[in-house]
């Protein structure tokens, strides 16, 4: 089997309507365009032979290689250390803009620093996942042009470069269907590449444009980063993560991906392997708590516009008014297929696209919308009024279908339940529309709403707690523990010193918590429809964070935090889930992990400054 890299080997660069990783050996191997769920292009995470990629490396085996983020930035470094010198690859994408465009750039700036170093490139286009054959025309100019179906790839050379004994620095040369570049470079010399989708014609680029982008990329990122309010005790980390959800924003609309990739394993050489490049309403949601925790308004305002325009739209069909996912337009066809163009990261097939999830009934995403709706009224954004008569018809059918089986707000395909968190999430919803219908005095069945939501109440405190366990399960016919309870205490459903709750968590201590890892469930005690295991959840760790520091436990809170970030990768990312070695896995990186990591630090702040 081809060599593949971690999945925590990687860095995430970005344009704001799309992204790459790129690993600590300067290979792309991710990038889809011009949207995040566009087809890939360079796709060798999923299928290193067939996959297609762009790599750029010393022309020498015996190298070392460092990689880091220019601070407070989403450029990424990485630094290869020979004996005859020190080069560097920075890659960054220009900011694309607040209007779709088909137009994104990579720009690869290779400096040498120390000594003197030979570099070679190639790069391999595979459009569509590797499913349409292309062309490849190079110009007098040395610019080469890939074209694939509907896409196409242009490699801009990024000037001649000429070494201090006169000497030209490289040649970039067609190789088969890709193309191979060689160069040798001294301390002081730098050259580059510019690969370009959407059409634009072969030419050759100055290294000083080159480098102007570069300058004005930093400026946008730098100045970004100093919007943040959050002064706390964790701030590199907390930047970094801001600086990833920001990365995982498509402009256009506000939107906000649940992850960058698709069909990266949960289990390697498993078969959970999913498209994570849609917006989930669930965990778009709890961003706006992170994102207003740290002052970024403008972003959180955008969100809750995108999903205050799906709650007008109103589909009504008989999984809700609102589906659990979206494209970043809005728009709604995710039908999942297989890939059976990519083998798979591993081995772990097979790859899907489209997410079969997005027609599924959760009912939990009524109370994360509304949650998001009314935090983000209290900070000024109000409902215009189509907004708010919307939001009451989708609040009076959660009123007529909060006991309903279903299936979760962890997509099992085991069959529906009454899950708790699926109930004290419609609790959640109600609550909120009441206070927002309180607050501003909008028009709405509040007598139904209230009775509903203390309907809700009492069927949780009873049903869904198991006296013999001491503690609240997963669902009504079950004595499984579930980690989605931990949100209970944040959303006020439950005083997080209520003696229930506390006997809850010294349940979840003992069943689901690995160090400082949680665990979602235990999949042979409550069978999710799916062969294999996964390893432990990087949400429910920080959930758990959160919980602890709630319940009076701050210097386990403070430990169980500091544990969690020497899970992260060298550069502060997260993948979805943790291995049993501490291995990233599952979509890389994960909004869900960082924008926990943010509510987790903002809140274990403020319990300790207290």
């Amino acid at each position: 089997m081809a060599e593949y890299p971690n999945i925590a080997d990687h860095g995430l660069i970005g344009d704001l309507q799309t992204a790459a990783l790129i690993d600590t050996q300067g290979t792309i191997d991710w990038f889809c365009a011009p949207r995040f769920d566009s087809p890939s292009i360079f796709g060798s995470l999923l299928d290193a032979d067939r996959g297609g990629f762009c790599r750029i490396r010393p022309a020498t085996d015996d190298y070392v290689t460092r990689q880091l983020y220019l601070p407070d930035t989403a450029i990424l470094v990485t630094r290869f250390l020979t004996e005859e010198g020190v080069g560097e690859v920075i890659d960054f994408m220009p900011i694309a803009g607040d209007e779709a465009t088909d137009r994104h750039r990579i720009a690869r700036l290779i400096n040498v620093v120390r000594g003197t170093m030979s570099f070679e490139g190639e790069i391999q286009p595979r459009f569509d996942y590797g499913r349409a054959a292309h062309t490849a025309a190079a110009s007098p100019d040395n610019g080469i042009k890939f074209t694939g179906g509907d896409q196409s790839l242009t490699v801009h050379r990024v000037g001649d470069v000429i070494t201090h004994d006169g000497q030209r620095a490289g040649r970039i040369e067609l190789s088969g269907d890709g193309l191979k570049m060689y160069g040798t470079l001294s301390a002081g010399d730098s050259t580059g590449v510019i690969l370009e989708t959407g059409g634009a014609e072969p030419l050759r680029v100055q290294v000083e444009e080159l480098q102007a982008m570069f300058l004005e990329t930093t400026r946008f990122w730098r100045d970004w980063s100093n919007r943040s309010t959050y002064r706390g005790r964790w701030r590199e980390m907390v930047n970094r993560s801001a600086i990833t959800l920001k990365l995982l924003t498509y402009a256009p609309s506000g939107a906000l991906v649940a992850a960058p990739t698709a069909g990266l394993p949960e289990q390697i050489g498993g078969e959970r392997n999913w498209d994570y490049r849609y917006t989930w309403i669930r965990d778009a949601s709890f961003s706006v708590h992170a994102l207003l925790g740290l002052g970024y308004e403008a972003e959180a305002e955008a969100f809750v516009s995108w999903l205050t325009d799906r709650v007008q739209e109103s589909a009504g069909d008989e999984s809700g008014p609102l589906k659990v996912m979206y494209r970043v337009d809005g728009s709604s066809d995710l039908v999942e297929e297989r890939l059976d163009s990519l083998g798979g990261y591993r081995g772990s097939a097979p790859v899907r696209i489209g997410n079969g999830a997005a027609d599924q009934l959760q009912l939990d995403i009524y109370g994360e919308a509304m949650d998001s709706i009314q935090l983000a009224a209290e900070h000024g954004l109000q409902l215009p009024h189509v907004g708010w008569t919307e939001v009451g018809r989708m609040l009076d059918w959660v009123c007529d279908n909060w006991d309903r089986p279903e299936e979760g707000v962890w997509e099992t395909r085991g069959g529906a339940q009454k899950f708790t968190f699926g109930r004290f999430m419609c609790w959640v919803a109600l609550d909120r529309g009441i206070r927002l219908a309180e607050a501003g005095g909008r028009p709405a069945d509040i007598p139904r709403w209230r009775a509903q939501r203390d309907a809700i109440y009492t069927q949780v405190m009873t049903k869904a707690w198991d006296a013999e366990r001491g503690a609240f399960v997963q669902h009504q016919e079950t004595t499984v523990l579930d980690a989605s309870v931990l949100v209970m205490p944040v959303m006020g459903f439950i005083s997080p010193r209520d003696p229930m709750w506390l006997s809850t968590l010294r349940a979840i201590d003992e069943e689901l918590v690995s160090d400082s890892l949680v665990y979602r469930y235990d999949p042979a005690a409550s069978p999710d429809g799916l062969r294999g295991s996964e390893g432990t959840f990087t949400l429910c760790s920080f959930w758990y964070v959160d919980a602890l520091a709630r319940s009076g436990r701050l210097e386990e809170a403070q430990l169980t935090f500091e544990k969690m970030l020497t899970y992260a990768n060298h550069l502060g990312l997260y993948a979805e889930e943790i291995g049993l070695t501490g291995e990233q896995l599952g979509n890389f990186p994960q909004a869900f992990s960082h924008l926990s990591l943010i509510n987790a630090a903002v809140n274990l702040d403020h319990q300790l400054d207290r």
